[in-house]
């Protein structure tokens, strides 16, 4: 149990996951990927939309959907706090396909700042549900 850590990832409809890891990997808002393990020096840090992967304490290793939020790293606790969270299984492709039309479509007209940046991220959530999706197909 040393190499491991307590994790828990609360989505706003869910508990997502909790339990022990030994590894939690997070998108980063530069683009890249973030790896928490175990003794993890103390952490607030915003969490980006894209692809998850937890290794738990049984060794298995996991995927997921991860729609934006922060984690939270504290003595050996991780609290991931997201938007959403979804196993590959969970994703619908085609109503996420749809997602991203309507968003590219909406990109098209003329729309206020406000929108035009909400619509960038519904645009950007859809793709990358897209992305999760097609590289765990079977």
């Amino acid at each position: 149990m040393a190499n491991t850590f307590n994790l828990k990832i609360v989505a706003s409809d869910k508990v997502f996951y909790e339990g022990g890891a030994e590894r939690l990997t997070l998108p980063y808002i530069d683009g890249g990927t973030v790896t928490y393990l175990a003794n993890h020096e103390n952490t607030v840090m915003p969490i980006a939309v894209g692809e998850m992967e937890i290794k738990s304490a049984s060794g298995e290793i996991k995927s997921a959907f991860i729609g934006g939020g922060y984690i939270e790293f504290l003595g050996n606790e991780a609290i991931v706090v997201c938007v959403s969270a979804e196993l590959p299984e969970e994703i619908d492709k085609r109503r996420a396909e749809e997602a991203k039309l309507r968003a590219e479509e909406e990109l098209r007209q003329h729309q206020s700042q406000v929108d035009y940046i909400a619509t960038k991220a519904n645009l950007s959530r859809a793709m990358e549900r897209i992305k999760v999706k097609n590289r765990h197909e079977v």
